[in-house]
């Protein structure tokens, strides 16, 4: 009975833990996002859909692309390999709870001299041995190894939201290069057009000239005007190939030509969402929650930190042979055993205080971090609901300007032609039109840009399954 009490009492000291309670911070962020001054333009009757990625991108190719970098992409795959490495990590820390079990066997034979003998005369001894025992196991009495088991586990926990993290980076990143690629694509009709159409106007000019209508000042000015626009396109050209190479670097691989955007203006490349109102909802996010578990990690710390002041209890025990015949070593009366508890107890070793007031820093650190962390997201998002609520109203009004100055272009063209004005009105009038066209691209670009950065930044995209990696803690 007295050793049924004696094994139930170390159970229960076994249970106790030195961890901190933890509460979630109250985040240093407001409630709800504003819906004054710029904001009062977007609708929020319509929550944020839970989208996962594949029905947020709606261009075909694009979502191929990003398939292809889910497999290939470097970064991604890093971010695996040090969720594995946690996962690792958690486990042996785990598998620190319960006792090695070793095998041993020895032969020993060792001459004994005549003055070290009893009879006084020296002879050979032999001895053979065979052993199953537990070697200086630690019994978690209190908490220390169980605490930085739970340290282990959320670091892991960390290490799988910032693999969501890397993922939904990555589709953000990839989504920008095909956008920006896309533009110049588009950029590129845009200048090919009105380079056709400065080199028809050269010839008219050069016809007039002939005939002495034209001045020479018109003919070389005609003349720049397509000169700039040839540079203008190897301009272009040249940012397509760069988009290329930035698109085959974050897939991985060289991606097929056949993949790649035809202009701008032709795609819908993402699904139409309004946010939600609650800004608590970015306390999903996976940076946020990376952190949190972070945080998490650093009350385990403080856990074992606090253990450490308490005596650590060793366990070696075994169980085996041991005879001066082999032939007789696994007869009955060769059977031994062994145990012994050992413990130890730091009386005077101010590391242990030094770590423990580390421990309570580096948890403000982490608190810290955690708050940062939170409000750098709450001011991103607020910054890209500047974009949303003011980019189509941009978009529209730019598309009027180019209306005016497309009638311009055409009435300064054709006052040229009836010699009523000079070439310079058709210059200055085609150049605005070039320039209004190229910021039209840009707003759109903006736009669909903000619209990625925007699902990002409310932590869509990262399809991992969470229940595959979240133990009960």
């Amino acid at each position: 009975m007295k050793r049924l009490l004696s094994l139930i009492l170390m159970f229960f000291i076994a249970g106790c833990s030195f961890i901190p309670e933890y509460k979630r911070p109250e985040p240093p962020i407001r409630d709800r996002f504003s819906k004054d001054g710029f904001y009062k333009h977007i609708n929020y009757k319509k929550e944020l859909q839970s989208l996962k990625w594949e029905e947020f991108i709606l261009d075909n190719k694009l979502k191929q692309i990003i398939k292809l970098a889910l497999k290939n992409n470097r970064d991604l795959k890093l971010a695996v390999l040090n969720m594995e490495k946690a996962r690792a990590l958690y486990g042996i820390k785990e598998k620190e709870l319960y006792p090695t079990l070793y095998a041993s066997s020895g032969w020993e034979k060792q001459r004994i001299p005549d003055d070290m003998s009893l009879t006084k005369k020296a002879y050979i001894s032999e001895k053979y041995s065979v052993n199953l025992g537990i070697s200086n196991w630690e019994i978690d009495f209190f908490g220390r190894i169980r605490s930085l088991k739970k340290e282990a586990l959320e670091n892991f926990l960390a290490e799988v939201e910032n693999r969501r993290a890397a993922q939904i980076s990555l589709i953000n990143e990839i989504s920008r290069a095909y956008l920006f690629l896309s533009m110049y694509v588009e950029n590129k009709d845009i200048v090919a057009g009105l380079l056709d159409v400065a080199q028809k106007n050269l010839r008219l000019v050069e016809s007039q000239y002939k005939v002495g209508v034209a001045t020479e000042m018109d003919l070389n000015r005609a003349k720049t005007a397509v000169e700039s626009l040839k540079v203008e396109m190897l301009k272009v050209d040249e940012q397509i190939e760069k988009g290329k190479n930035a698109l085959n670097l974050l897939v991985g691989k060289e991606v097929d030509e056949r993949l790649l955007p035809e202009s701008l203006l032709s795609i819908r490349p993402f699904e139409e969402f309004f946010p939600t109102i609650s800004s608590y909802v970015l306390l999903n996010r996976p940076d946020i929650m990376a952190m949190e578990h972070r945080l998490k990690a650093g009350y385990a710390d403080i856990g074992a930190a606090r253990a450490a002041f308490f005596p650590r209890i060793s366990l070696t025990t075994g169980i085996g042979t041991i005879s001066d015949e082999f032939s007789n070593l696994f007869k009955g009366s060769a059977r031994t055993w062994n145990y012994s508890i050992t413990g130890a107890l730091p009386v005077l070793d101010l590391r242990v205080w030094q770590d423990y007031k580390l421990s309570k820093i580096q948890r403000k650190i982490l608190l810290t971090q955690y708050e940062k962390t939170i409000q750098n997201a709450f001011w991103e998002v607020m910054d890209k609901l500047v974009v949303m609520a003011t980019i189509d109203e941009q978009i529209k009004a730019r598309q009027r300007v180019i209306s005016c100055l497309n009638e311009n272009y055409k009435l300064a063209l054709e006052r040229f032609k009836k010699g009523v004005d000079s070439y310079f009105s058709v210059l200055d009038s085609y150049k605005n039109l070039l320039a209004e066209k190229q910021a039209l691209l840009n707003l759109i670009f903006v736009r669909y840009e903000n619209q990625i950065g925007l699902f990002a930044a409310f932590g869509g995209g990262g399809d991992v399954e969470k229940s595959h990696y979240y133990t009960q803690q």
